[in-house]
């Protein structure tokens, strides 16, 4: 019998209890859970109250319900959503964890060709380059290197990023219009995988975005994530809006 918590409510014990369980590791991936009769029976609580803590786990992404088979133990990798553009800070706070970050650069650069073309200006214009490091529970996550044009943040290269992400600085500033996104498996350069703390044999992720505000494309960003520690997903919404919210990644 679990110990008892006398301040806590009846629903919220097992929920407790549950990820105690998948975070210890002693119930892994796909393993199976107590049913709710099981639960209430243990917790002395109704079935309802222990169809509650279920329920609200397996919308939380703990645990996925499965008709006429039982409740079974999620798998807990964080999805990159192919419809919506998030804050990963916001993700990562979202899923109970710690976000920090490390700023590894943030500087003007001269537009290269490559970075030119894709955010429309010409070779050898003024662009602002930032590169950091984001990291969930002390792991990094993904390599976010972006270069943003100057007529939309003036002030970008004296923001403290620590303290705000360039997703949430950009969208207050810019919100988007129009964004246009590519993805591959790539294998990472030596100082990737040394940012990131993988093998250079590990296969990552990599998002290429472009967005736009204001009719003029206002950030180019190239996100990498260790594909051990992500996978992509999405939904669509069955009404008469879609789903996706958008803003910088």
């Amino acid at each position: 019998m679990p110990e008892p918590l006398p301040h806590m409510a009846p629903y919220a014990r097992i929920k407790r209890h549950v990820v105690r369980l998948i975070e210890s590791g002693e119930w892994g991936i796909a393993s199976r859970v107590p049913s709710e009769n099981q639960l209430a029976a243990e917790f002395k609580v109704s079935r309802m109250t222990a169809r509650r803590a279920l329920l609200e786990l397996a919308h939380e992404g703990w645990l996925v319900r499965s008709q006429g088979l039982g409740t079974f133990v999620a798998d807990r990798k964080p999805a990159l959503s192919m419809l919506e553009v998030r804050n990963i800070a916001d993700e990562i706070v979202e899923r109970g964890h710690r976000y920090t970050n490390k700023v590894l650069r943030l500087e003007a650069d001269d537009a290269a060709g490559a970075v030119a073309m894709n955010l429309g200006i010409g070779i050898g214009s003024r662009v602002f380059h930032s590169i950091i490091v984001h990291v969930e529970n002390d792991v990094p996550v993904q390599l976010e290197d972006r270069y943003t044009n100057p007529a939309v943040a003036r002030d970008y290269l004296a923001h403290d990023f620590t303290r705000e992400t360039p997703n949430a600085y950009l969208s207050r500033l810019a919100p988007i219009e129009a964004i246009e996104h590519t993805i591959e498996a790539v294998l990472p350069a030596a100082h990737v995988a040394r940012w990131l703390q993988i093998a250079r044999t590990e296969a990552c992720l990599q998002i290429s975005r472009r967005t736009w505000s204001s009719g003029r494309v206002a950030s180019y960003a190239r996100l990498v994530h260790p594909g051990s520690r992500y996978r992509i997903g999405g939904c669509v919404s069955t009404g008469n809006r879609p789903a996706n919210r958008m803003s910088h990644l």
